[in-house]
C-alpha cells in the first residue's frame, strides 16, 4: 500500500488543496480546516446548506490565506487573536479569532447573506468527545482530525453506481485527507493503526456520509442521488451509534510527523486491544 494523494481544506467547506507532502499535527493535517465561515449568529456554514462554498479556493500563505472565486481574489491575514467570537460547530462552542472586516465583506458578497471568517488559533480549543475514542483535539472538521479512504473502495462503489445506470463519482466528492492505494475494497474497515512516513494514525470510526457527496466540488452543483443511493445499497450502517451510510474511516494522530505522496503504508495492529468497531456490525 502507498499514499496515492493528500488533500487539505484550509477553510471548512471550500475546495480541496492537493499536496505532495504534509505534516500531521495533533488537530489533523497542517492547515486543514483551521478557518471557518460563520453566519451573523456565529453558526458554521458548510456545503450542506451552502454548496457554493465549493467554488471558492483557499490556499495557505505565510501570513494567512489567499481566497479566490473566479476573478475575485482577496488576501486574508491570520488574526492576532485580540478580537474573538464564540461560534458553534455541531455540539461544540469554540472561542475563535475573528478575521478582518474586509474578508467579511468579501464573504458576504459571495454568499449572498451576512458571513464572516473565523480562525482556530492556539487559544481556540476544541475536543472531540464520544464513544469511539478518548477525547481528541480536532480542528473545525466535522468529527475527527483525519479522514482516510482507499482507492479500491471507490472503485467498488463506482461499479455499483454504473451497474444501476449512474455515472461514476470522483474521489473529491468524499473530501478525504489521505487517499491510500489499495486493491481490496473496504479493507479499511479492518485497519486499526497505520504507519505512514513519520506518522501513525489510529482509525477509530467509520465515516457517515451526507448530501455533500452529491455536490460537484468545482461548480457547487448538486448532481443527483449518487453516491448516496449506492452507499445505501452497499454500506448502510447497522451500528446504533451511526445513523446513515458509510465511506472512509476517521482517524486520530498517535505519532506526529511528515507524510508524502508515495509513502508506504503499513498496517500496525495490536491484537491485544479490542477493535473499536467491526465491519460485521454495520
Amino acid at each position: 500500500m502507498r499514499v496515492a494523494s493528500i488533500h487539505i481544506y484550509p477553510v471548512k467547506g471550500m475546495r480541496a488543496v492537493d499536496l505532495d507532502r504534509v505534516k500531521v499535527e495533533t488537530r489533523g493535517l497542517a492547515h486543514d480546516r483551521r478557518w471557518l465561515v460563520v453566519d451573523r449568529d456565529g453558526n458554521f456554514l458548510t456545503q450542506r446548506s451552502h454548496p457554493q462554498l465549493a467554488t471558492i479556493v483557499a490556499r495557505p500563505t505565510p501570513s494567512g490565506l489567499s481566497l479566490s472565486a473566479g476573478a475575485e481574489e482577496i488576501a486574508v491575514e491570520t488574526p492576532a487573536g485580540r478580537g474573538r467570537r464564540k461560534i458553534v460547530i455541531w455540539e461544540t462552542e469554540v472561542d475563535a479569532a475573528i478575521a478582518d472586516g474586509q474578508s467579511a465583506a468579501w464573504m458576504t458578497a459571495l454568499m449572498g447573506e451576512p458571513a464572516s471568517l473565523v480562525y482556530m488559533d492556539d487559544a481556540a480549543a476544541r475536543l472531540k468527545v464520544g464513544d469511539w475514542t478518548a477525547p481528541a483535539p480536532v480542528s473545525f472538521a466535522d468529527g475527527y482530525p483525519v479522514l482516510v479512504v482507499a482507492t479500491a473502495s471507490l472503485a467498488a462503489l463506482n461499479r455499483d453506481i454504473e451497474a444501476h445506470g449512474g455515472e461514476a463519482v470522483p474521489m473529491r466528492r468524499f473530501r478525504p485527507n489521505i487517499v491510500i492505494e489499495h486493491d481490496q475494497p473496504w479493507a479499511e474497515d479492518k485497519w486499526r493503526r497505520l504507519a505512514i512516513g513519520g506518522a501513525v494514525l489510529e482509525l477509530v470510526k467509520p465515516c457517515d456520509r451526507c448530501i455533500v457527496t452529491t455536490t460537484d466540488q468545482t461548480s457547487g452543483a448538486r448532481m443527483g442521488k449518487e453516491p448516496l443511493a449506492a452507499l445505501a445499497r452497499l454500506r448502510r450502517s447497522t451500528d446504533p451509534r451511526i445513523n446513515g451510510v458509510l465511506f472512509g474511516v476517521n482517524a486520530v494522530p498517535r505519532v506526529l510527523g511528515d507524510v508524502r505522496v508515495g509513502d508506504a503504508v503499513d498496517i500496525v495492529d495490536d491484537p491485544s486491544r479490542p477493535a473499536a468497531y467491526s465491519h460485521r456490525q454495520w
